[in-house]
């Protein structure tokens, strides 16, 4: 909530209209990004008048301080409600940076890809302030990311299949 906003939210500052439309995947508990995200779409569009997104919101998968059991069945009944939710959208790209929200998201999508429904190209990037070790999130999606983004040189040489582009948020 709210840091990991701001850093997609500033990758996709640098992307050109062709990405639309942009669907963004919010913790039904968030209550800050929603308001971020509006904001940078309304500015988006007075430069892309064409401009479309649509916000959709999951149970969120983890909760900050939850045990490690109970996220394991926080995160399948998040993964359950995820996939209708793919299927629907349909993405070709999952660009996402590291809440556990991305994490049902993206493994929805993968399996859609192994049911030959729709292949998703996901591209995550760690978060800058990773610099020594992956987040769970990371962790969990360097093996199922097409491309895996990191921003320190550390982390490339711990996770050979990263990519090191240097600061990119």
């Amino acid at each position: 909530t709210g840091g990991h906003t701001t850093e997609i939210l500033r990758l996709l500052s640098c992307l050109s209209e062709s990405y639309s439309p942009r669907h963004y995947v919010l913790a039904d508990s968030d209550k800050m990004s929603e308001a971020k995200i509006r904001s940078f779409e309304q500015k988006r569009a007075e430069t892309f008048s064409e401009s479309q997104f649509s916000l959709d919101r999951i149970p969120r998968s983890r909760e900050v301080r939850q045990s490690w059991s109970s996220s394991v069945v926080t995160t399948m009944y998040s993964i359950l409600y995820s996939l209708p939710l793919t299927y629907k959208r349909k993405p070709d790209l999952i660009l996402c940076n590291g809440p556990g929200t991305c994490v049902p998201v993206c493994l929805s999508a993968f399996l859609l890809g192994l049911l030959r429904i729709k292949r998703t190209i996901i591209v995550y990037v760690e978060s800058i302030c990773r610099v020594e070790t992956l987040s769970l999130s990371g962790k969990i999606l360097y093996y199922f990311s097409d491309y895996f983004i990191v921003q320190w040189p550390d982390l490339k040489k711990k996770y050979p299949k990263s990519v090191y582009l240097g600061r990119i948020v």
